[in-house]
């Protein structure tokens, strides 16, 4: 694309592109200075680019309708009113729900689909003869993810586009691709068609990342293998815990009953604009049993992080009650204010989807560390220091780096970090919301293996927010799925994907990619959406506000969210 930074330069090789615009001339890109008119016809003309994350490549000042027509006016002949034309009919084509309104929004009013979408249009709208894609689906949910990949397959086949699907997700790299390249530290490893690389891969690197897969296949008790293992002693940090009492160990660590949240959405002007309510989490109720990992499954905006900000009370519900058992002593964490509070918060901590954002880049981390011994007034600096080698050592880092500060860490290394801030005052609970959602996948495995081993070691629990099912399918012992605010299925894990009975969450199971050639994904059967619309799901599960919905017990733990009076011999296995 030419755009490397200017620190960066190309020291040998070319880079061969047949320029349709030239009849097929062949250039050398690598050649040509990536100011010059001829690249710049090149770059968004004829070679485009998908990037990886959509809300950092839009602008946020200029709309849509602007930002996509843009690249029309720069490689092509139009008039305003025909670049704004052929901009609605390329925002149609990629799915937007209603073009012409979308010409005048601004990327923060869009979804993370729809931004993505955007995206897609604004590198189509010049009908470029090869499309680079960077990683399109890595930030998007598993429904959404399936849909943009049959968009980018439908507008391969339709315009003859060539495709680069740059990924490190191999259940897309299955579905997607004709020949494949694996590298590994600026290196080809190995190459050929995606038969041949699937079924009989050679390089040792390449049959790692196979097995560093999560698969719904996996035997009881099977692990992850990584390409590097990490190295965790867990030290005295376990021996220093009390034991739960025995009366406190068949009672719920956590019990949620009939919470809800409201938020208020403004739209128009400041004068005569609208107030709407937005129900973001709408009567939930679950129990989370000591020394379990309970799993929290849905797309992006179902509710599941602002369930998450509640219980940790960073948010008040409007309603409902949160229970917490205190080794026996019951907590209501609603009603819990100052000193109590601010004790609370050592027995429940968080573990955040962004490693990078997560931590501070002016503080070190043994500063990092050991913020959370300051705050709660725990020990001397000496004493600290102690506890931050442990923390690094149960993480396996070396504690050498802690004078370091977050960029000299890869963003495995950075979750591994924000882990051991997370262990740091020795809690029962942990949330752990999206944690490996933005690592690849051998780095995926380090941490899930981790989380594993220090969960059994240090007798904690978890609640796992995800939507990478296969990710929920190895770490979870019961999963509850989430739509549009609500639990539409509870169940363990083996039962719920064996017998998903939920329309939602049979739409989920059946648009994760898998790493196999066995079983493709049937774009025919992916929609523009209306599986994540209750209103539209067959009944007894239709959500029409009129007809009270419950959820049904089937038996084994296993309940689903039906019109009330339904009979569960409907929904047998």
């Amino acid at each position: 694309m030419g755009i490397l930074p200017r620190a960066a330069r190309i020291t040998n090789g070319e880079i061969l592109f047949a320029n349709p615009d030239m009849q097929g001339q062949i250039v050398d890109i690598a050649a040509l200075d990536p100011e010059s008119d001829e690249m710049h016809q090149i770059r968004g003309g004829c070679i485009s680019v998908i990037f990886q994350e959509p809300m950092t490549s839009l602008s946020p000042v200029h709309t849509i309708g602007d930002q996509i027509s843009e690249a029309l006016f720069l490689h092509r002949d139009a008039s305003y009113a025909e670049g704004m034309k052929l901009t609605e009919v390329m925002l149609d084509h990629v799915g937007f729900p209603d073009p012409r309104r979308a010409l005048q929004m601004y990327p923060f009013e869009l979804s993370g689909g729809l931004r993505q979408r955007a995206m897609i249009a604004m590198a189509m709208i010049c009908h470029p003869s090869l499309l680079i894609a960077d990683e399109p689906t890595t930030a998007l949910d598993v429904t959404i993810q399936a849909r943009i990949l049959k968009l980018i397959k439908e507008l391969q086949n339709e315009l003859g586009m060539s495709l680069l699907l740059i990924t490190h997700d191999l259940g897309v790299v299955a579905n997607m691709a004709d020949r494949v390249v694996v590298m590994y530290h600026g290196k080809i490893m190995e190459s050929g068609t995606l038969e041949s690389l699937f079924n009989q891969p050679q390089h040792p690197y390449l049959k790692a990342l196979m097995h560093a897969v999560p698969r719904f296949d996996m035997e009881e008790g099977e692990r992850l293998i990584p390409v590097r293992e990490i190295d965790s002693k867990i030290g005295s940090m376990g021996k220093n815990k009390a034991p739960w009492p025995e009366s406190a160990v068949d009672t719920p660590i956590l019990r949620v009953e009939e919470v809800s949240k409201s938020f208020s959405l403004h739209s128009g002007s400041w004068l005569k604009g609208k107030t709407s309510l937005l129900r973001a989490v709408d009567n939930v109720s679950f129990d989370v049993k000591q020394g379990e990992c309970f799993g929290l499954v849905g797309e992006s905006g179902c509710g599941k992080t602002t369930l998450s900000k509640i219980i940790m009370r960073a948010l008040m519900p409007d309603k409902g009650r949160i229970e917490y058992n205190d080794r026996g002593n019951s907590v209501d964490i609603r009603a819990l204010d100052g000193d109590d509070l601010m004790a609370f918060r050592r027995k429940m901590q968080f573990i955040f989807q962004d490693p990078f954002s997560a931590l501070s880049p002016r503080m070190t981390i043994f500063d990092i560390l050991r913020e959370p011994f300051v705050v709660h007034g725990m020990g001397e600096e000496a004493a600290h220091r102690e506890k931050t080698i442990e923390l690094m050592r149960l993480v396996g880092l070396d504690p050498r780096y802690l004078s370091r500060y977050p960029h000299s860490f890869s963003g495995g290394q950075r979750q591994r970090i924000g882990i051991a801030r997370a262990l740091a005052l020795q809690p029962d609970l942990l949330i752990c919301d999206e944690p490996v959602s933005a690592l690849d996948v051998s780095i995926q495995a380090q941490i899930l293996n981790l989380l594993k081993d220090l969960q059994q070691e240090l007798g904690l629990t978890y609640l796992f927010i995800s939507h990478n099912l296969a990710v929920i399918n190895y770490i979870a012992d019961r999963i509850a799925v989430m739509c549009r605010g609500q639990l539409v299925e509870l169940a363990p894990r083996e039962q719920l994907f064996a017998n998903p009975v939920h329309p939602y969450t049979r739409a989920l199971l059946s648009a994760v990619p898998h790493p196999e050639l066995s079983q493709p994904l049937d774009f025919s059967l992916i929609t523009n959406g209306t599986t994540s619309e209750p209103e539209l799901w067959q009944a007894p599960f239709t959500v029409d506000g009129k007809t009270p919905m419950e959820l049904l017990p089937l038996g084994g733990g296993h309940f689903v969210r039906v019109a009330a009076n339904s009979n569960p011999s409907e929904f047998a296995a």
